[in-house]
């Protein structure tokens, strides 16, 4: 219909039939729907509508990302090991320069975390050159990335100088980062087609090739490190090495799983040719990202420089019970990781019901295991945190007593951080990052870190009060961002659905 030059309605009285009053109503709320419905809507009966169904496809999808990210860790605990059989000044700078290239890796991950949920809509919606853009420019700007953060780990030891820590210390340092500093490209690439084999639920693929990473790491470094097996002995520059070895391999297997399994995708060829428009959605998605996951970090390394200024048994405790957090915490992770994808599905098929089902299957998996957690950490805390501890080692019951208490915290430290994890990964899923990064950065620096200070040393209730505050931060950032999901981003959904066609 269109109007005439004079702004009125084409006149139908000689049809018979009278101009139609024109209100507000009829333009905002039309009579009819627009869409009567989407081709893919599911039906009523759909079992993506029902909790157990969700509950289970979650956990199918999720255990193998766990048991990746269990395996990554143990490639950090074997580099640990090996270099403090060699050296303390060794494994000293290596934990140093590990610690600065991994939060360099964390800034520039959030591009491959990007790829996750836009492959995962895409591959919903059968739209492979969708799938096959996103994923060629997440490795553009990963790889764009590494080359950016090159320079900061080439002459890192002014920066750690002035960071307070000592010359010696930070030199070494520096030589380890500017050996495994090569190896910051294959590492942002191998998150790009980890994301890329889980949106199209290839998740077994990642477990396997994350367990064969660490065999090689656990062989390439007991021979760079010590000089077995022929080669020459090269300390904390063999540990560098065998980092970037290890990372080139995993990167290799991955492409030649992807190019294998899915042919059709094309994901390298003409890899070369820029896509400003899908670039600029990869962006735009992953900078948030990036940014969110070193907040958090550095909300957690705050925390261990003011254990570190209370004294040795306090920071040795605080790094007892981080670690056996972090080691249970990766369930959690793996989990939000398969709430992506299955977030990211919902999306692409346009389908509010199977989100809101997937995201209260999340929940329900990770409080149940957080409660297994909290049972286990109450119940059996001196047979954990001993574990650490030479039994010969004189402050031995200082450490365990105090750890023993963070560890009581750990457990409801494991709710909170199980729930705002979970958040992120359903909001990553539905393409919402940026609102998501400013609460997660306001929960954690504008309350978790500032009330850690103010418990920890101005009311000196010590490491407790540290973490209480970090406790205080993450259900801060849970509370936000569930808030965020089910009034937000879920009613969007909803309402968009209506309309989709």
């Amino acid at each position: 219909m269109t109007r005439r030059a004079t702004g009125e309605w084409p006149n139908t009285k000689a049809s018979g039939s009278a101009n139609p009053p024109i209100s507000l109503a009829t333009i905002v709320v039309p009579r009819y729907p627009l869409c009567m419905a989407s081709p893919s809507t599911p039906s009523d009966r759909d079992p993506r509508h029902s909790l157990m169904p969700n509950i289970r496809a979650l956990l199918v999808l999720g255990l193998p990302l766990t048991g990746g990210h269990l395996a990554q860790i143990a490639i950090s605990v074997t580099d640990t090991v090996m270099l403090g059989w060699y050296s303390v000044d060794a494994l000293a700078a290596a934990v140093l320069g590990t610690a600065w290239f991994f939060n360099l890796f964390l800034v520039g991950s959030g591009f491959g975390w990007a790829v996750m949920p836009l492959v995962a809509e895409a591959a919903e919606r059968e739209d492979q050159i969708a799938l096959r853009r996103a994923t060629r420019m997440g490795l553009w700007l990963s790889f764009g990335f590494a080359v950016l953060a090159l320079p900061a780990m080439m002459f890192s030891a002014p920066i750690l100088q002035l960071l307070g820590q000592p010359a010696e210390l930070a030199n070494a340092a520096q030589e380890y980062l500017r050996i495994a500093m090569w190896g910051l490209p294959a590492a942002l690439g191998v998150m790009v087609l980890k994301s890329y084999l889980a949106a199209l639920e290839k998740t077994n693929v990642v477990l396997w090739v994350t367990l064969t990473a660490a065999a090689i790491n656990a062989v390439v470094n007991y021979g760079l490190i010590f000089g077995n097996f022929g080669l020459p002995e090269l300390g904390l520059r063999g540990a560098a090495l065998g980092s970037v070895i290890v990372q080139a391999a995993s990167f290799v297997l991955l492409i030649v799983y992807a190019r294998r399994m899915f042919p059709e995708h094309a994901l390298f060829h003409r890899l070369w040719r820029p896509d400003i428009a899908a670039m600029g959605k990869v962006f735009h998605l992953g900078w948030p990202i990036g940014l969110t996951n070193f907040s958090e970090s550095g909300l957690f390394l705050a925390s261990t420089l003011m254990m570190g200024s209370l004294g040795t048994v306090p920071v040795a405790a605080h790094g007892i019970a981080i670690q056996i957090a972090s080691a249970t915490f990766m369930f959690h992770m793996g989990i939000s990781n398969g709430a992506t994808v299955r977030a990211g599905r919902a999306l692409g098929r346009r389908d509010p019901e199977g989100l809101a089902q997937g995201g209260r299957a999340a929940i329900v998996v990770s409080v149940a295991f957080a409660l297994l957690t909290m049972v286990v950490f109450v119940l059996f805390p001196e047979l954990l945190i001993g574990s650490f501890i030479d039994p010969e080692d004189l402050q031995r019951d200082a450490i365990l007593a105090l750890g023993t208490t963070l560890l009581a915290m750990a457990a409801l430290f494991q709710l909170a951080d199980g729930l705002q994890v979970m958040a992120l990964g359903m909001l990553r899923g539905v393409q919402d990052t940026r609102i998501p990064m400013l609460q997660a950065a306001f929960a954690y620096w504008c309350v978790g870190l500032p009330v850690s200070y103010l418990l920890g040393f101005r009311l000196e209730w010590g490491g407790v009060g540290i973490w209480a505050g970090l406790i205080l931060g993450l259900s801060v950032a849970a509370v936000l961002l569930m808030h965020r999901f089910w009034q937000h981003s879920l009613p969007e959904l909803r309402y968009s659905s209506h309309f989709w066609c």
